[in-house]
């Protein structure tokens, strides 16, 4: 895919600089045609492509730790500690690691609704321009549809007698998966934990 924008953005350059140093070409029909595609076809498609290879990396947990701030909330994927939550589905592949954010938090930025969106803008600002907060929250509590997308009807979470007992709680809502799991990120404690070291190359 980056190729081909590569390849895309060249031609069109090249078919631009040519029709701005040489403009007599677009005298006849198929230069007029060679114009229209460097000056209004090429151009939206590139930026189309651009915008959706953009859209797709920005799922990826790497531009998450791009911005300094997340550092720490990448750093908690790492933590020794099999009650530690996001530790644990990041370790054992339960959630793939390259898109360990975006597959826990999907209702963030570009991803979510018009409010999300909104809030997307908000970072930006902050990063950018405003004080980031020293503990970054979320607008809203944690949805319980984000566990249960993965969990529920899987042998392992079926199979467990407190889930079983609780499946009725759960479905509406008086009880919360993190009620029992509450272990997150503990952004606070992780200069007192284990830290798990990848094997090389991961």
């Amino acid at each position: 895919m980056t190729a081909l924008l590569v390849a895309l953005m060249v031609l069109t350059i090249v078919l631009g600089l040519t029709i701005v140093i040489r403009p007599r070409v677009t005298r006849h029909l198929g230069g007029r045609a060679v114009a229209f595609l460097a000056m209004f076809v090429l151009p939206v498609l590139a930026l189309a492509g651009g915008a959706a290879n953009h859209m797709e990396r920005s799922k990826t947990t790497a531009f998450c730790m791009s911005c300094h701030e997340m550092q720490p909330y990448f750093d908690s994927l790492h933590v020794d500690e099999n009650r530690h939550l996001p530790a644990v589905h990041y370790q054992n592949r339960t959630i793939p690691r390259e898109k360990a954010c975006f597959t826990c938090h999907t209702q963030y930025t570009m991803f979510g609704d018009i409010k999300a969106k909104l809030n997307g803008l908000k970072h930006l600002w902050v990063h950018y321009m405003g004080t980031i907060p020293d503990k970054i929250e979320l607008y809203e509590p944690y949805n319980d549809r984000e566990c249960l997308h993965c969990h529920q009807g899987a042998r392992p979470f079926d199979e467990q007698p407190q889930h079983i007992a609780s499946e009725e709680k759960l479905a509406d809502g008086r009880l919360r998966c993190f009620s029992c799991h509450f272990n997150t990120h503990s952004i606070g404690n992780l200069h007192r934990l284990k830290r798990w070291t990848p094997p090389e190359g991961e």
